[in-house]
């Protein structure tokens, strides 16, 4: 659960590094958080009478509180895909690369199911230094 809060902690921090792990536990936050809101929404999208103004109130609400939290983990969601970039050596300006229709988001999830670079690089120390391979399975 600290891998996926993680960014959320560093909410607008661009800078440093960050590990595939922090990463891929944040997007499986977002799935988990969004198809769960998405159900609660989807759950009020069967209105059985439109005139029903509860009802619509009701979709609308909860269709308004799926809005919000994507539009409150645009900003966590940029920064630790350019604190991955980082990792790679790479400038966190490769995020536009998503903007290239069709082949854009794929060459990003490419990049970031890559390893990053071993020990220091120009973006500060290597996030895995401090971890012991021992550790990990116990």
């Amino acid at each position: 659960m600290e891998w996926m809060l993680m960014p959320l902690r560093r909410y607008a921090d661009f800078s440093g590094r960050s590990r595939r792990k922090e990463y891929w536990m944040f997007i499986l936050l977002i799935l988990i958080v969004g198809v769960g809101l998405g159900l609660v929404t989807g759950s009020f999208t069967t209105v059985s009478d439109p005139a029903d103004s509860f009802e619509m109130a009701s979709w609308s609400s909860s269709s308004i509180l799926l809005s919000v939290f994507y539009l409150a983990i645009i900003i966590p969601s940029l920064a630790v895909q350019v604190r991955r970039f980082h990792d790679q050596d790479k400038s966190g300006w490769l995020v536009l690369l998503n903007f290239i229709p069709l082949v854009g988001g794929l060459i990003v999830l490419v990049f970031m199911c890559l390893e990053g670079t071993r020990g220091d690089n120009r973006f500060g120390p290597d996030p895995k230094a401090g971890e012991n391979i021992k550790d990990v399975f116990n």
